[in-house]
């Protein structure tokens, strides 16, 4: 059985940052696509950031760009998410997915797989 287990999230102040972790477990997912995803209350869930199944190129949605920064560790069949310089409308659940083969990368419906969240929160 295929799992992706979210930590690192918490409460943070504005200017503040935070590294989300994402752990896969049940299969080896150096040659899928892995991403950030998050959900505000009463928002749909949108894209973050994404890092490729080829050459580990990463896109981020512009709100966060130059703010947040995508890797991943093949090895230990991990993805991480580093937010620096957040601000409270960062604030939501965030949500790390895998997919083989994904080319529409910041589109929910491209992975396979998704973690249960971990809840950030920035006060201003």
């Amino acid at each position: 059985q295929v799992q992706l287990v979210e930590s690192g999230g918490g409460l943070v102040q504005a200017g503040g940052s935070l590294r989300l972790s994402c752990a896969a477990a049940g299969r080896t997912f150096s040659n899928y696509a892995l991403a950030w995803f998050r959900q505000a209350p009463g928002q749909e869930r949108e894209f973050v950031a994404a890092i490729s199944w080829v050459g580990g190129s990463t896109y981020y949605a512009d709100s966060v760009k130059g703010r947040l920064t995508i890797s991943r560790d093949n090895a230990k069949n991990t993805v991480y998410l580093q937010m620096n310089s957040l601000k409270p409308e960062d604030t939501a659940v965030y949500y790390c997915a895998a997919g083989p083969k994904v080319y529409a990368l910041a589109v929910t419906g491209s992975y396979d797989y998704w973690g249960q969240g971990t809840q950030v929160t920035v006060s201003s």
